[in-house]
């Protein structure tokens, strides 16, 4: 029997893919799977960019929008085990299963497995995560060489992650990742396509499109999450792209113009980051695309065999 086929749309922010995943949808009787960290919170659907209720309309749209903001144990690892079975229900209904996000830590984990790191010791958590960035990345110097020089110095998230591991473990979270179990890359047969547009272009549309965001309502959003007292302040959805900037607003620390610079840049540093990680991280063989209208971005996409 053929291997199931399942489509994933992956790129920096901005980059068109939620349409393209649409259209492709439309053309395929398809399934969109969300693969975006950030959109699978229910408080947040401007300022994430999440599809609209039309949008939704069109086609099947899973894991988007069902978690709650106060639930901050979300993790890669529980992403990927609601992704395989709204895949294996987009497959048993004969639809094609659409991945879609620029998380790549996401799509890692549903594709390649998770590393099987034992539990943290709670206390060691509680006091990494206590450490300003700058002496945490120091003292992953010190513990784990290889690991530190493989983040990026301001990466809060992953530099506590790989200290905590080290420090729990006794050893470094690249011997935890190369035992990964769980993935399902061997078991589908996978068409990717990687959208990356000219930067020019990406950052035009992210400039635009923050301030749609801003005239659609998207700091009456943050502005109700920052008023939730059941969010701790070190919640994953408070650091969504946006967030910080239009929460200091609606606390009345800054002003809205000056939010909107700040919000801008932040997106197009984070694009950036997801650019360099796309272009150079996903196998050889996944398919890249420097277009911006979807007819070329659907010809590029490889469905060989044609799926019905």
């Amino acid at each position: 029997m053929p291997f199931p086929k399942v489509a994933v749309i992956a790129g920096p922010t901005a980059s068109g893919k939620s349409a393209l995943a649409l259209a492709l949808a439309e053309r395929h009787r398809g399934t969109v799977i969300n693969a975006d960290s950030a959109q699978v919170y229910r408080d947040l659907w401007i300022v994430t960019a999440r599809p609209s209720i039309e949008e939704e309309a069109r086609a099947p749209h899973r894991l988007f929008g069902h978690v709650d903001a106060a639930d901050t144990g979300y993790s890669a690892a529980r992403w990927a085990a609601e992704a395989r079975d709204a895949i294996r229900t987009a497959i048993a209904a004969g639809s094609l299963p659409i991945l879609v996000g620029g998380t790549g830590l996401y799509l890692r984990t549903l594709i390649d497995g998770i590393a099987p790191v034992p539990p943290i010791d709670p206390a060691i958590r509680a006091e990494v995560r206590a450490m300003p960035v700058a002496e945490a990345h120091a003292a992953l110097c010190a513990s784990d060489p290889a690991g530190a020089a493989a983040l990026n110095p301001a990466d809060t998230t992953r530099i506590a992650r790989a200290i905590e591991v080290v420090r729990s473990t006794g050893k470094p979270i690249a011997h935890w990742r190369r035992a990964r179990t769980g993935g399902i890359g061997e078991r589908i047969d996978l068409s990717a396509l990687i959208l990356l547009p000219p930067r020019e272009w990406l950052f035009e549309r992210i400039d635009r499109r923050f301030a749609a965001m801003v005239d659609g309502g998207a700091l009456d959003e943050v502005a109700r999450l920052t008023a939730r007292e059941d969010v701790p302040l070190d919640a994953p959805i408070r650091r969504a792209i946006g967030v910080p900037e239009l929460a200091a607003v609606a606390l009345g620390e800054i002003g809205l113009t000056d939010a909107i610079e700040h919000a801008s840049l932040a997106t197009r540093q984070y694009a950036k980051r997801q650019y360099t990680w796309f272009r150079n991280q996903p196998p050889p063989h996944w398919r890249r695309s420097d277009a911006t209208d979807i007819a070329a971005q659907l010809a590029a996409i490889d469905l060989s065999p044609p799926f019905p």
